[in-house]
C-alpha cells in the first residue's frame, strides 16, 4: 500500500513517517506535500493508495483537496490527520474514510489504514453517489479516545440501542454513538431494517431467519456468530424483506 503524506508542518510529516515505518505492508512515498496544491499534483504523478491529509494547509486546505480528489475514479483513499476535531462532518462529505486527531498514535493509524485496504475509493464514491440525492450520510461519526472515528455504512453490521446510547457493531469492533435508533432508521431505512425495538440491521448482511424451539425468532447475519432476536411484531416484515433480497 503506497502512502503519501500532505501536511504543512515538517515535524508532523516526520512523526507520521516514523509511525508508517513500523507498519507492515505500507510503503511510504519519498516525496511529501507541504500544501494542498502540491498534494493534488503528487497524487496525479505518484498514484498513492492512501493520502494522509492535514486540513489546515496553504493554497488549498485539506477539505478542498479531498473534494477535488473525490471526483476522480483513481483517487487515493483519504485519511485526515489534523489537530482540529470539528471538521468530522465535512470529512465524510468528501468521502474520507478516516479522521485522526493529532497527536497521531500508532494503533488508530494502523486501524484506519486497514480500513483503507478493505474499502477502495471507487466503492466510497459509489456509496456517496447512491445517497447524495437524498442528502444521507455515507459514514457514521463518533468521538472516541482515538479521536473522531468515521465508520463507513458498508462496514456496519447492525445498530443496537441500550437506554440512551446506541452501539455500532462493525467489521473492526464496536463503537458507542450519541444518536437515537429512531433517527438512524429514518435516515438509513434504505439499507437498514428494524428487527426489534432495539435493533437495526444492515440488509446486505442478512443470511437467514430461524424459529427456535421455544417459538422465538432469530436472525443470522454474515460474519456474526451470535444471532439477533427478532420481535414477533417484526417477523412478517423481515420475511417480506428477505423474499426481495
Amino acid at each position: 500500500m503506497k502512502i503519501l503524506i500532505a501536511d504543512d508542518e515538517p515535524l508532523a510529516r516526520e512523526r507520521l513517517a516514523r509511525l508508517i515505518e513500523k507498519l507492515p505492508n505500507c510503503q511510504l512515498l519519498a516525496q511529501q506535500a507541504s500544501n494542498g496544491q502540491q498534494a493534488l499534483e503528487l497524487c496525479e504523478a505518484l498514484k498513492p493508495d492512501v493520502l494522509l491529509l492535514d486540513i489546515r494547509m496553504p493554497i488549498l486546505d485539506g477539505l478542498q483537496v479531498a473534494a477535488k480528489l473525490s471526483k476522480q475514479a483513481d483517487a487515493p483513499a483519504i485519511i485526515f490527520c489534523t489537530a482540529h476535531d470539528e471538521f468530522a462532518l465535512e470529512a465524510f462529505q468528501v468521502n474520507a474514510i478516516g479522521y485522526l486527531v493529532k497527536p497521531i498514535r500508532l494503533e488508530p493509524l494502523a486501524q484506519a489504514l486497514r480500513q483503507a485496504a478493505r474499502l477502495s475509493q471507487g466503492q466510497i464514491a459509489a456509496i456517496s453517489d447512491d445517497i447524495e440525492g437524498d442528502n444521507i450520510r455515507s459514514h457514521i461519526s463518533a468521538k472516541t479516545h482515538k479521536g473522531i472515528e468515521l465508520i463507513a455504512l458498508p462496514d456496519i453490521y447492525y445498530f443496537f440501542a441500550d437506554q440512551k446510547y446506541v452501539t455500532v457493531h462493525h467489521c473492526t469492533g464496536e463503537t458507542l454513538i450519541d444518536e437515537s435508533l429512531k433517527s438512524l432508521e429514518h435516515e438509513f431505512g434504505h439499507c437498514f431494517a428494524r428487527i426489534h425495538r432495539s435493533t437495526l440491521v444492515n440488509i446486505n448482511y442478512i443470511e437467514r431467519l430461524l424459529r427456535t424451539d421455544d417459538g422465538h425468532y432469530e436472525l443470522h447475519l454474515k460474519n456474526i456468530e451470535q444471532p439477533l432476536s427478532v420481535s414477533r411484531r417484526h417477523v412478517s416484515s423481515v420475511r417480506a424483506l428477505m423474499e426481495k433480497l
